[in-house]
C-alpha cells in the first residue's frame, strides 16, 4: 500500500489469548456460502490457501535472492513480474507486459531534531532535499482549522524563513507544502490527525517545494509547544529516472466490452521484501486466476492487473488508466482491489462505496455500493466475519479507476494504524497493535501474514468474481442474456454468410429472384 511506510513500529508479539497467525490451517467457516451463482462457488471450492502461499513462498524467496526487495524496476520486481506471467502465459490467458516510466526515490537521511531530542520523521516520497546536515530554523506552528496548511490565509507573514508544522487534512501534502513554501517557509513538518506515523508522498518530483516530512500526532503535539523555537531538518533522498512494468492478464472467453477487473500492486518497497504489502493481494490474484483458467464459461471476460511502482504514488495503475481511451474505459465494467489481505493483526475492512461510514472522501461511482455489499454479505454468511468499511482515501490502486468513473470496490485487513479494544473483541487479535507492525519494513517477511485472514480474504476474492463474471447487472445494468444474445446473433450471421458465399460460389443463381 502506497503513501505510508513506518519503520520505526517496532515488530510486535502478538499478545496470549489472541489468535496464531502462522498456521496454514484456516478456522472453521462459520456459516454457509450465500445465494450466488454456480462459478463463484466452484472458485470458493478450488481457491485455497495452500496454493496462495505457495506464491508468497515464491515471492519471499525471490527478495531474498534479490537484494531483499522487489521494489519497482530492481531484480526482484522484474523476477515476481516474470514469475506472475509465465505462469498465466502457461494457463492460457492472453499477457501484456505494459513498461512505463517513473521516477525511483529512495531515502538515504531523515532525521528532526527539537528541543535537544531527536524526533522520528519520514521523508515524504519526492521530497526535496536538505544540505548534508540539514537546515536549522525557527519553527512556526500553522492554526489548525479543516484545512490547515492549505490556504495562503493560514501562513502569516512571519512564515518566511521557518520550518512550518501543519496538521494533516484538508488537502493534499503537496498542496500543504506548496502553499507553505509560497508563504516563504524553507521546511515542512506535517504531522498526523490520527494514530500511527505519516508517510506520504508528494505525488511527484514536480510537485515538490520544499524539503517536507511526517510525524506522529503525539510528536506534533510535542512540537507544537515548541513554537518559535530552533528545529534541525535533515530530509535527503536520491531520484532518478527508471521504468518498470504492469503484467496484464485477460480470459479469452466472456464479453469484451464488460470486462470484470481485479487489481492489485506487486511492488514492494525498498526497505522489505513486502508479503504481506503486497503479495498477498498478488498471491490471491494469481492463484484465483489459475483456477479460474483462460476460457472459463462466463459471461463476461474477466482482466488481472499486477500493478508495479504502486509504493512511488500509484504509478503503473495510473499509467494503465490513462492510456485508455474512454471507450475501452467504457468496457471495464468495474475494478476490484486487493492491497494487504493478510495482515498479521488483521481487521477485516471493505471500501466505503456508499460513504455509509461519512468519513472522509465521499461514496465512490455509481455501482461502488453495489460491490462493497458483496463483500460484506459474503464474508458474514460465509465466515461469520462482520466487516467494517474503509475510506477510499486514495492510498492504493482504485484512485484512477475512480476518478474516472469506474466503480471499485475491494477489501482490506489494514497497516499502521492501531487495532481497537472494540475491534479486538471483534475479530480477535490485539487491541493498541498496528494491523501490521511490520509494514513497509524488512520484517514484512512470511512470518508476518495471517493466514486465517489470508483464506478468508482470498475466498472474498474468488467469490466476487465468481458473481460478476457472471454478471454485473446489480452494476450497471447490463444483462447477462444480453451478452448471450449478442453471441447468438453473431453465429447466426456469421452462419448466414457462410450459407450465402457457398451458395454463389455452387450456382450463381441460386440466390436470384
Amino acid at each position: 500500500m502506497s503513501l505510508f511506510r513506518s519503520r520505526f513500529l517496532p515488530p510486535v508479539a502478538i499478545a496470549a489469548g489472541a489468535t496464531l497467525v502462522l498456521g496454514l490451517t484456516p478456522a472453521a467457516a462459520a456459516n454457509t456460502l450465500p445465494d450466488g451463482p454456480a462459478l463463484a462457488k466452484q472458485l470458493v471450492n478450488k481457491v485455497g490457501v495452500n496454493g496462495v502461499n505457495r506464491h508468497l513462498i515464491a515471492l519471499q524467496r525471490i527478495a531474498d535472492s534479490n537484494g531483499g526487495n522487489r521494489a519497482a524496476s530492481s531484480a526482484g520486481h522484474a523476477k515476481s513480474a516474470e514469475y506472475i506471467a509465465t505462469k498465466l502465459e502457461a494457463a492460457g490467458f492472453q499477457v501484456t507486459r505494459q513498461e512505463f516510466p517513473f521516477t525511483f526515490s529512495e531515502t538515504l537521511a531523515e532525521r528532526l531534531t527539537a528541543g535537544g531530542a531527536d524526533v522520528p520523521i519520514i521523508a515524504m516520497s519526492y521530497t526535496t532535499s536538505t544540505p548534508v546536515g540539514g537546515i536549522t530554523a525557527p519553527l512556526a506552528v500553522i492554526a489548525v482549522d479543516d484545512t490547515s496548511g492549505c490556504e495562503a490565509t493560514d501562513y502569516t507573514a512571519d512564515v518566511a524563513g521557518k520550518i512550518a508544522l501543519i496538521k494533516r487534512g484538508g488537502c493534499s501534502f503537496a498542496q500543504k507544502q506548496q502553499t507553505a513554501a509560497a508563504a516563504g517557509a524553507v521546511g515542512a513538518v506535517i504531522y498526523n490527525n490520527t494514530d500511527g506515523p505519516v508517510n506520504g508522498t508528494l505525488g511527484g518530483p514536480e510537485n515538490a517545494r520544499i524539503p517536507t516530512g511526517g510525524v506522529t500526532a503525539a510528536a506534533g503535539a510535542q512540537l507544537a509547544a515548541l513554537g518559535g523555537q530552533n528545529v534541525t531538518l535533515e530530509l535527503r533522498t536520491i531520484q532518478e529516472a527508471r521504468t518498470s512494468y504492469n503484467v496484464i492478464a485477460e480470459t479469452k472467453t466472456g464479453r469484451k466490452d464488460n470486462v470484470v477487473m481485479l487489481g492489485s500492486h506487486l511492488d514492494s518497497v525498498t526497505d522489505g521484501p513486502g508479503i504481506n504489502d503486497n503479495g498477498t493481494g498478488s498471491a490471491a490474484l494469481l492463484e484465483t486466476a489459475l483456477q479460474l483458467g483462460s476460457t472459463p464459461k462466463a459471461n463476461n471476460a474477466v482482466r488481472f492487473g499486477f500493478w508495479s511502482a504502486e509504493e512511488f504514488g500509484l504509478v503503473g495503475s495510473t499509467y494503465y488508466v490513462d492510456q485508455l481511451s474512454f471507450e475501452q474505459q467504457l468496457d471495464i465494467a468495474l475494478y476490484l482491489n486487493f492491497d494487504m489481505i493478510g495482515s498479521p493483526n488483521a481487521g477485516y475492512f471493505a471500501y466505503d462505496g456508499d460513504n455509509s461510514d461519512g468519513v472522509g472522501a465521499g461514496a465512490g461511482p455509481y455501482g461502488s455500493a453495489q460491490i462493497e455489499k458483496t463483500f460484506v454479505d459474503f464474508m458474514q454468511a460465509a465466515k461469520g466475519v462482520a466487516l467494517e468499511g474503509s475510506d477510499f482515501t486514495g492510498r492504493s490502486d482504485y484512485g484512477e479507476f475512480i476518478a474516472v468513473g469506474i466503480p471499485a470496490g475491494g477489501l482490506f485487513t489494514g497497516a499502521e494504524v492501531l487495532k481497537t479494544p472494540a475491534q479486538a473483541a471483534k475479530w480477535g487479535g490485539t487491541a493498541g497493535v498496528a494491523y501490521d507492525p511490520c509494514y513497509h519494513q524488512p520484517c514484512d517477511n512470511l512470518g508476518n501474514v495471517d493466514r486465517v485472514a489470508l483464506e478468508r480474504n482470498s475466498d472474498g476474492v474468488a467469490w466476487a468474481l465468481g458473481v460478476y463474471a457472471t454478471s454485473t447487472e446489480s452494476i450497471n445494468g447490463v444483462k447477462p442474456g444480453q451478452a448471450a444474445a449478442k453471441s447468438l446473433t453473431a453465429k447466426k450471421r456469421s452462419a448466414q454468410r457462410s450459407f450465402t458465399a457457398h451458395a454463389v460460389a455452387g450456382d450463381p443463381h441460386a440466390l436470384a429472384s
